[in-house]
């Protein structure tokens, strides 16, 4: 018997999930498909939400739909899946020098600034196991998502309710025709969407686009009496799970990829940890996966040049948590032909590479 779908997805990663969220939210017959990996990078990371960021500590691109947005979805995913998730915290960002000073003083007056930033100061208010040498700054409107367990929650529903399978997408079974695909012969979907992560860059479809993954490694560690009020930030991420223990991250390696985690990783964390605070603690868990990112930082959306009937949603990297559930909304309209793509999202910025492949693979026959 053939199985009728509007949008078939491959990938339960954060963008995968979020996007599937989306579409069932509005009626659409959605059905998943997901390998079901251990590790990835959407279930490592620590979640966060920081308006604030980089090294420049700018105020985030279109930080002002995304942050709400995604406060939003995370909320409603909460009531409708019965578990906390979100946690809104004040994140500290601590300075490392006198210049990390004067940089945040002199931005300090940027208003985009003044909706987040609560307080600039060599002396801010002491907290518990927290070193501040330099002082820092206060971040309002941020905190974390625990992605692992909404994650896991959302999958425990899709495989109760049907439209999750834990299998692996074979691309010689799909069969592309004139108005829509044909999966193992019983599978037809008006649309794929690939959210498969680092793994895209091994799809036969989209393997033109410059995905740069790379690998992150963090630490879960137990630290009684560090301060669990704020996410600090100094070098490193120090976000509080409870009960005094707390996920350190993050590393970035680039090509060629360790084989699970590192030695070097868990003492440059050790060490970051070490800055931020002078108490004791024990490495509890150590964690590596690797991010999807893109050459230019921005996510890779959008339909295939040639294959009306096949889309990406992929490269999110490390700001994935801020950006999925707009992103969702917003490539939902797309899909749905209610809304033009943004173009700094848009794959068509890559068209060129796009041609060049296409020309190669003419090539070579």
């Amino acid at each position: 018997m053939r199985e009728d779908v509007d949008y078939l997805l491959v990938g339960h990663g954060l963008a995968g999930a979020t996007l599937a969220a989306v579409l069932r939210q509005r009626g659409k017959r959605v059905l998943v498909l997901d390998p079901a990996p251990a590790d990835t990078a959407s279930t490592v990371a620590a979640g966060l939400l920081n308006p604030v960021a980089g090294k420049r500590l700018a105020l985030g691109w279109r930080m002002a739909e995304f942050l709400p947005a995604a406060v939003a979805y995370y909320q409603e995913q909460e009531q409708a899946l019965g578990q906390e998730f979100l946690r809104l915290l004040p994140i500290r960002k601590l300075f490392s020098s006198v210049l990390d000073q004067n940089d945040a003083m002199a931005r300090s007056a940027d208003r985009p600034w003044q909706e987040f930033v609560t307080e600039v100061s060599a002396e801010l208010p002491p907290l518990p196991g927290v070193r501040q040498d330099f002082g820092g700054m206060r971040i309002a409107g941020g905190g974390y998502l625990r992605v692992r367990e909404l994650l896991a929650a959302q999958t425990v529903a899709g495989l109760r309710q049907g439209w999750l399978r834990q299998e692996t997408f074979d691309p010689t079974q799909l069969v592309i025709g004139a108005a829509g695909v044909l999966y193992r012969n019983t599978i037809a979907a008006g649309q794929v969407v690939f959210c498969e992560g680092a793994a895209a860059r091994h799809n036969p479809w989209f393997s033109w686009l410059p995905l740069t993954p790379n690998q992150g490694e963090v630490l879960d560690v137990h630290c009684p009496g560090l301060a669990e009020t704020e996410v600090l930030n100094k070098g490193a991420y120090v976000v509080p799970l409870g009960n005094g223990y707390f996920r350190v991250g993050a590393t970035y390696r680039w090509p060629p990829f360790a084989a699970g985690t590192t030695a070097e990783a868990r003492a440059e964390l050790s060490q970051r940890l070490a800055e931020i605070t002078d108490l004791p603690f024990t490495v509890v868990q150590q964690w590596a996966a690797v991010r999807p990112a893109s050459r230019d930082r921005k996510p890779l959306l959008g339909t295939h040049p040639a294959l009306p009937f096949l889309s990406i949603c992929n490269g999110f990297g490390s700001k994935g948590v801020l950006m999925a559930p707009r992103l969702a909304q917003h490539f939902a309209d797309v899909l749905e032909g209610t809304a033009e793509l943004w173009s700094e999202v848009n794959i068509r910025r890559y068209s060129s590479l796009y041609t060049a492949a296409a020309s190669a693979a003419v090539s070579s026959l």
